[in-house]
């Protein structure tokens, strides 16, 4: 088996846990501002935020747009107001603060680190979340480096963001492997940097699409092989 000596790692949903941070954020910003808040409305914003991302993703719309409409859409449905832009700062505020981890993301960042290889963390989540979760992670002391897409200015998959990375790294392309839930954007953009891709595919979801990673995994144990 393959050894590297780079780790790229997606945050949310693979190291992270989604879901469980977005619950917290949300339910936290309901009650602060006094709004009735239900499992119903979890839901239905998760549903609202995938749109958006998407969107993002595609670059049919910019990151500020795409965090303001996803709130904006929640309150027209729900029939609350509030300020969308504020209650997003407020959200990702909260949202840095739920630090909820992948089964096995301790275990096996700790395991990179003590073999002194290398963990950075490549990322189309927003910078205000990567800063709340520099406070409060348990993971931080074992990462070597953050690639933010707002602050390098293009996001997975493209070329261009992964073109910025391998700039601030000093490892070789076959040195390297892009470990993501995403075959949209990590592992498509992995094949766009033609550096080797891991699927981090913990439901066993299949992947009916024509984007194929080097490798496929069902928990973050099982990195152990690449170390």
């Amino acid at each position: 088996m393959k050894k590297y000596t780079t780790f790229l790692f997606d945050a949310d949903d693979t190291l992270y846990d989604y879901r469980l941070s977005t619950a917290y954020a949300l339910k936290s910003m309901f009650e602060q501002c006094g709004f009735a808040y239900s499992d119903g409305i979890q839901a239905r914003y998760g549903e609202i935020n995938r749109a958006a991302w998407a969107s993002y993703e595609k670059g049919e719309i910019s990151v500020d747009d795409m965090q303001k409409v996803r709130f904006s859409r929640l309150f027209d449905e729900i029939g609350v107001y509030h300020d969308p832009e504020s209650f997003n700062a407020g959200y990702l505020y909260e949202f840095g603060k739920g630090i909820y981890l992948i089964e096995g993301a301790l275990e096996i960042c700790r395991a990179i680190f003590s073999r002194n290889k290398h963990i950075y963390i490549v990322t189309n989540g927003l910078v205000a979340t990567q800063e709340a979760r520099a406070k409060h992670s348990p993971l931080n002391k074992y990462i070597t480096g953050f690639f933010v897409s707002q602050i390098v200015g293009h996001q997975k998959p493209s070329l261009e963001y992964f073109r910025h990375v391998f700039t601030h790294i000093s490892a070789s392309k076959d040195e390297m492997i892009i470990i993501g839930d995403s075959l949209t954007a990590d592992i498509a953009g992995g094949n766009n940097a033609s550096i080797d891709t891991c699927w981090l595919n913990i439901h066993g979801t299949q992947n009916h699409t024509n984007i194929k990673p080097t490798y496929e995994i069902h928990n973050l144990r099982q990195l152990q092989q690449f170390i």
